[in-house]
């Protein structure tokens, strides 16, 4: 039996009275439905992590930098806020480098009318630049209609868990150098 992927879910709004611990938790646990997935739920809300990038790493970052290390893909629960992603997503996207290299990331966003759609384009870009694969199908919710269709979950769930199992055989097979 294959041991099963290792998957963070990164929630990262850390907004007072924020809809992304519901998104977030409404999300793991369709996800947890899954069979072969091991889901870690890093809410950056409570991460603890320094608002600046310290000279040297504090507790919080170091544990934060090895949970990202362990997962072997990603899924990161973004609202849209002014059509890109809060700032506190990035600073936590930047406390980590190679750690995101040669793994896959999908998105589930949230917001209205564009559902996120334009914080998922920018953060495409970023984690481009960190050498990771993005999943094309994403899981856009529109907080004004309320009614998450898990369906959704699935189309992405295998496109992860695809491209989690590929680039998990190809590191073992390979090391990855940027």
């Amino acid at each position: 039996m294959e041991e099963a992927l290792r998957v963070a879910v990164l929630i990262g709004s850390t907004r007072e009275g924020r809809a992304g611990a519901g998104v977030g938790r409404w999300f793991t646990a369709a996800a947890g439905r899954r069979v072969g997935l091991h889901l870690d739920s890093l809410d950056l809300a409570d991460a603890d992590l320094p608002a600046a990038y310290p000279a040297a790493p504090t507790p919080a970052l170091t544990r934060f930098r090895e949970r990202i290390a362990r997962a072997e893909a990603y899924v990161v629960v973004t609202p849209e806020y002014n059509r890109s992603f809060p700032g506190p997503l990035k600073q936590a996207i930047d406390f980590a480098y190679d750690e995101w290299h040669a793994k896959p990331v999908g998105f589930v966003s949230y917001g209205y009318r564009a559902r996120g759609r334009h914080a998922v384009a920018h953060l495409r870009d970023v984690f481009l630049e960190l050498h990771t694969v993005t999943m094309r199908d994403v899981v856009a919710l529109d907080l004004a209609d309320r009614s998450f269709d898990d369906d959704h979950v699935t189309v992405l769930l295998d496109e992860l868990t695809w491209w989690g199992l590929a680039l998990r055989d190809a590191r073992r097979a390979r090391p990855y150098c940027a």
